[in-house]
């Protein structure tokens, strides 16, 4: 009996050191380092040695990255103001343009996080956009010239867990409103021109908190309070506004809605008639290859009792790793001519933001009762690029832009190419720069 214990020993020794030596061969990591795999035979008879690679390092959370754009809008009819209507980023017609050189600081939220995080975000940009990016009271004066400094976004951000629910992410400082389509960040959009929804229907930044709270996996509640549209050391009204709505995701993330409202004073020196800017952004990936965006928009100014109202509408396919096609749809109506128009001098909008006083100029003015057309087709072409540039992108587009109905100030002739045509043909160009 002894004998067959001593053998039994022997043999479950002998069979968890098998186990141990397979589990070392099997597993490289055990070393810390690659290991070759035992040799398998090839069809004609040779051996050939299986890599397995070692798991790569998780990627730093802390990032420093930036981008370089610039771009030209060609127009045909040649405007005697040099100004493409309705175009605000891309407003200079045949001029090029030093559109964005950006660097941001950031310590993005872990979207997989189920305990606390932090995280924040610092964003320079100095260039032709920030005439139109600035916020009140934060370098919005600090120069007369095209080429103009801003910081888009400046915050903190946190990620809470509630009980069983996807958590609360928090956002306090100056950030980008999320509504819309499109966005201040070239790289997330589809053209180098925007539509009129980004241009005159949301505000392009906030400065306050906006809380997301993850009800589940398909539902998002937003809420927060800011300075206003557009407004961080100075608000034109002294008054606070709101900023909330829902968001819901489906189809594993393939369809997604985001409709968020922006309620509060707007209009400077008045802080009772109220701003209602209200947006509604469907994003449905078809395909792998296939992408639908539907934008649909209202908004409404108690002061002068005027409607906003319209949708854009986006489809873009990729044809490859390199290739992508893009076509934009928009109709959109100006009731009083309230909202659209343009900007002679480079800080001609800001001052109309702030209610500052400004010498009469017949190249700033408003487009009339006007219901606008806009369609625009174009390709973003990614060629390979050598480290450490991270990306290229090249982005030429044409556009037509139409008045539907329009009663102007200039005898009804039409908004476009001053004030003498009812359309607009341009052609655009953009390149970005990514490392």
């Amino acid at each position: 009996m002894n004998n067959v214990i001593r053998v039994e020993h022997r043999l479950f020794v002998s069979f968890v050191f098998v186990l141990a030596v397979c589990g070392l061969c099997c597993c490289p990591s055990a070393f810390g380092q690659t290991v070759a795999a035992s040799p398998s035979p090839a069809p004609d008879g040779k051996e050939v040695k299986k890599i397995v690679e070692a798991p790569k390092p998780p990627e730093p959370r802390f990032k420093l990255y930036g981008w370089i754009e610039g771009g030209l809008t060609g127009n045909p009819d040649s405007p005697i103001d040099n100004h493409n209507f309705g175009h605000l980023f891309t407003d200079r017609a045949n001029e090029p343009l030093l559109n964005q050189v950006s660097i941001v600081a950031e310590r993005a939220l872990d979207p997989n996080a189920t305990g606390f995080d932090w995280g924040f975000k610092v964003w320079f940009m100095e260039g032709s956009d920030a005439r139109y990016t600035k916020s009140m009271g934060f370098l919005d004066l600090a120069t007369n010239y095209r080429i103009q400094p801003d910081f888009p976004e400046v915050y903190i951000s946190a990620h809470i867990p509630v009980g069983s629910t996807g958590g609360l992410d928090l956002k306090v400082g100056k950030y980008a409103d999320p509504m819309s389509a499109e966005t201040i960040d070239p790289r997330n959009n589809v053209f180098y021109s925007h539509s009129y929804i980004f241009n005159f229907g949301v505000p392009f930044n906030d400065t306050g908190f906006l809380a997301i709270f993850h009800v589940n996996k398909y539902i998002d509640l937003y809420g927060g309070l800011n300075r206003g549209e557009n407004a961080t050391f100075k608000d034109n009204n002294s008054s606070v506004a709101f900023e909330g709505g829902i968001g819901l995701n489906l189809l594993d993330g393939n369809l997604t809605t985001v409709a968020l409202t922006h309620i509060g004073p707007e209009d400077p020196g008045n802080n009772h008639d109220y701003r209602f800017l209200n947006d509604i952004t469907t994003t449905w990936k078809v395909t792998k290859a296939l992408t639908w965006i539907t934008d649909l928009n209202l908004i409404y100014d108690q002061l002068p009792d005027a409607y906003g109202f319209g949708f854009a509408q986006y489809f873009t396919y990729a044809v490859n790793d390199w290739l992508i096609l893009g076509l934009r749809g928009e109709v959109w109506r100006d009731d009083k001519g309230f909202y659209v128009g343009q900007f002679r001098a480079n800080n001609d909008f800001i001052h109309i933001e702030r209610g500052d006083p400004l010498a009469p100029d017949p190249s700033t003015f408003f487009g009339g009762r006007t219901t606008y057309l806009e369609v625009t087709g174009g390709i973003t072409i990614k060629p390979p690029v050598p480290k450490p540039l991270a990306a290229l992108l090249i982005r030429p587009e044409v556009r037509y832009d139409k008045a539907l109905s329009h009663r102007g100030l200039a005898d009804n002739n039409g908004p476009f190419d001053q004030q003498t045509s009812h359309d607009q043909w341009t052609l655009g160009l953009d390149v970005i720069l990514q490392f």
